[in-house]
């Protein structure tokens, strides 16, 4: 995702960035987690969204 909210274009939903508020809402209502499991996640797989996604799968 573009840090430049002005910016229109494409966002880039292939990557969490846990480091920027809006992206952390997004992300935690998106994945149905807690900002806590989110960053577990992300620390644990990377920044990868298909990562995260099948990592958050594999704990449920």
């Amino acid at each position: 995702m573009s840090d430049n909210l002005q910016k229109s274009g494409q966002q880039d939903r292939s990557r969490i960035n846990v480091h920027e508020e809006w992206e952390v809402r997004y992300w935690t209502e998106a994945l149905g987690v807690t900002r806590e499991e989110l960053e577990k996640a992300v620390s644990d797989v990377g920044v990868s969204a298909n990562a995260v996604r099948e990592h958050l799968n594999k704990r449920k």
